[in-house]
């Protein structure tokens, strides 16, 4: 028992030391120490002058209290100095009140001024904020991006979002110059770094995306690879982080997929979709490109009352007709943190007492996949637990 005690509270002194050796090497602690020694010898001074002769300086917290009203310019009055000896004190004090004001007032512009370049530089921790929305990379239209994404979430604001880049400082000046994009945080890094991700505190993000970077010349598996590794260091870090990484070539997909990413956007494939079909003379890219309008926003997912829950798609469907004119066209299954998606499914796989089919119950699990969307499923399909609604609306 000694020992353990010994050992617990070890730590604890050493870190005491190491916090008392810092002040000390510190250019504030000899100032500090100046500062005090001013104080306390203009106060036993001006009360070596005044006792006895006035009534106002009883003690020394009255000569204590007496300079720093005069030394803090406050001037209350309240306590005045009628000696020769007392006023000369006071005079010292005065002196050195607005030389330690114009101090004080210097090194908190010092600060101001050094804090605004940090941050200006990338260089300054994001480690206060909180539920925030962290980009890795950086597009050439990153100002249509980020307003995308301020448009479809307004819960966000600017100050919300943290990217997270080695692009230029004038890039990033340049950004700031938009008004609605002025307040937009930045760390300076390589994002597959896992101490540059937790300087943007990434443990306490809300949501991250990363981007397939345009901003260096490197090539397009090198970009892939590059978000495969921070989609990985993100989930090692916290696996309740909601990923979205943008894919080049669809091949990486499965990585991705592998360290259960949110969602994956295959940017090129999408592309290659939509210029096959337009060959066809069907319509399809100006269908997509209306349902997919940030303005209008047509294709939604949304939330439903939980009493839908193990009720039919067809009565699911009636209520977002009747109260709310949107037209249900399908369902997005398994939202939400999918580790605890498998964790409960698991648990219900495991209550059967047939072996057989309690492997078939495991091997299930083992496919769940996350976001699942099934589209018309048709009237008497059930509607399962940790659903969203996926709808057109006018």
């Amino acid at each position: 028992m000694g020992e353990s005690r010994n050992r617990g509270a070890f730590p604890k002194r050493s870190r005491l030391a190491v916090l008392v050796k810092r002040a000390i090497r510190s250019r504030t602690y000899p100032v500090i120490a100046v500062v005090l020694l001013v104080f306390l010898v203009s106060s036993l001074g001006e009360l070596f002058f005044e006792y006895g002769a006035n009534q106002g300086f009883a003690s020394i917290w009255d000569a204590v209290w007496w300079t720093l009203v005069t030394a803090f310019t406050v001037g209350y009055g309240d306590k005045v100095p009628l000696t020769s000896g007392g006023r000369i004190v006071a005079v010292l004090v005065m002196l050195f009140g607005i030389g330690l004001l114009a101090m004080i007032t210097g090194r908190i512009a010092s600060w101001l001024v050094a804090f605004k370049i940090k941050e200006g530089s990338g260089l300054a921790d994001q480690k206060k904020i909180k539920k925030h929305f962290v980009i890795c990379g950086w597009k050439n239209e990153m100002v249509s991006v980020l307003e995308d994404i301020l448009r479809i979430n307004p819960h966000f604001s600017d100050e919300d979002i943290v990217v997270v880049s080695t692009v230029e400082q004038a890039k990033m000046e340049s950004l700031r110059s938009n008004p609605n994009l002025q307040n937009v945080r930045f760390v300076r890094g390589d994002y597959v770094d896992e101490n540059v991700l937790l300087r943007a505190n990434i443990k306490k993000s809300a949501r991250t995306l990363v981007l397939a970077d345009t901003s260096s010349q490197a090539s397009d598996q090198e970009v892939d690879a590059r978000t495969v590794m921070t989609v990985l260091t993100i989930k090692t870090l916290s696996r309740d982080i909601y990923t979205c990484a943008e894919l080049i070539d669809s091949k990486f997909k499965r990585y991705l997929e592998n360290v259960h990413c949110d969602e994956i956007i295959l940017s090129r494939e999408h592309n290659r979709i939509l210029l096959a079909n337009a060959t066809a003379a069907s319509g399809i890219a100006h269908i997509v490109q209306e349902l997919l309008d940030v303005g209008e926003g047509r294709l939604i997912t949304k939330d439903f009352p939980v009493r839908y829950v193990g009720d039919s798609f067809a009565n699911l469907s009636r209520y977002f007709m009747e109260g709310e004119k949107g037209i249900l066209i399908g369902l997005l299954e398994n939202t939400g943190n999918i580790y605890e998606r498998k964790r409960e499914a698991l648990h219900e796989a495991q209550k059967t007492p047939d072996i057989s089919r309690l492997v078939a119950n495991l091997q299930e699990v083992k496919e769940l996949r996350g976001n699942l969307p099934v589209f018309n499923p048709g009237p008497d399909y059930q509607i399962k637990s940790y659903s969203r609604a996926i709808l057109i609306q006018g």
